[in-house]
Protein backbone atom coordinates (compact mmCIF):
# COMPACT_ATOMS: atom_id res chain seq x y z
CA UNK A 1 0.00 0.00 0.00
CA UNK A 2 1.46 3.47 -1.02
CA UNK A 3 2.00 6.72 1.56
CA UNK A 4 -1.07 8.09 -0.33
CA UNK A 5 -3.44 5.49 0.41
CA UNK A 6 -1.94 5.62 3.95
CA UNK A 7 -2.66 9.00 4.17
CA UNK A 8 -6.07 8.83 3.42
CA UNK A 9 -7.19 5.91 5.45
CA UNK A 10 -5.84 7.82 8.88
CA UNK A 11 -7.29 11.34 7.47
CA UNK A 12 -10.31 9.41 7.18
CA UNK A 13 -10.15 7.53 10.43
CA UNK A 14 -9.06 10.60 12.53
CA UNK A 15 -12.01 12.74 11.43
CA UNK A 16 -14.73 9.99 12.05
CA UNK A 17 -13.17 9.57 15.33
CA UNK A 18 -13.27 13.34 15.87
CA UNK A 19 -16.94 13.34 15.10
CA UNK A 20 -17.74 10.74 16.74
CA UNK A 21 -16.08 12.29 20.15
CA UNK A 22 -18.13 15.66 18.97
CA UNK A 23 -21.21 13.33 19.19
CA UNK A 24 -20.27 12.08 22.63
CA UNK A 25 -18.26 14.81 24.77
CA UNK A 26 -18.60 17.62 23.20
CA UNK A 27 -18.48 20.22 19.77
CA UNK A 28 -14.80 20.93 21.15
CA UNK A 29 -13.85 17.55 18.82
CA UNK A 30 -15.47 19.08 15.72
CA UNK A 31 -11.45 21.48 15.65
CA UNK A 32 -9.80 18.26 15.31
CA UNK A 33 -11.54 17.69 12.25
CA UNK A 34 -10.70 21.26 10.82
CA UNK A 35 -7.34 20.60 11.18
CA UNK A 36 -7.25 17.31 9.82
CA UNK A 37 -9.47 19.05 6.84
CA UNK A 38 -7.21 22.57 6.94
CA UNK A 39 -3.87 20.50 6.03
CA UNK A 40 -5.66 18.04 3.91
CA UNK A 41 -6.23 21.42 1.89
CA UNK A 42 -3.01 22.71 2.31
CA UNK A 43 -1.13 19.36 1.22
CA UNK A 44 -3.15 19.51 -1.92
CA UNK A 45 -1.03 22.84 -3.08
CA UNK A 46 2.16 22.12 -1.66
CA UNK A 47 2.99 18.56 -1.06
CA UNK A 48 3.88 19.08 2.53
CA UNK A 49 2.20 16.47 4.94
CA UNK A 50 3.78 15.49 8.09
CA UNK A 51 2.31 12.33 7.84
CA UNK A 52 3.52 11.26 4.56
CA UNK A 53 7.49 12.44 5.80
CA UNK A 54 6.62 9.91 8.53
CA UNK A 55 5.71 7.21 6.43
CA UNK A 56 8.38 7.37 4.11
CA UNK A 57 11.05 7.07 6.84
CA UNK A 58 9.40 3.92 7.91
CA UNK A 59 9.98 2.16 4.35
CA UNK A 60 6.61 3.00 2.22
CA UNK A 61 6.49 3.42 -0.95
CA UNK A 62 5.65 6.67 -2.07
CA UNK A 63 2.48 6.87 -4.00
CA UNK A 64 1.58 9.65 -7.26
CA UNK A 65 0.81 12.59 -5.32
CA UNK A 66 3.49 12.27 -2.14
CA UNK A 67 6.55 10.80 -4.89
Amino acid sequence: MSIDRWVMRFAGTVVLGSLLLAYLSGPAWLWLTAFVGANLFQSSFTGFCPLAIVLKRFGIKPGQAFS
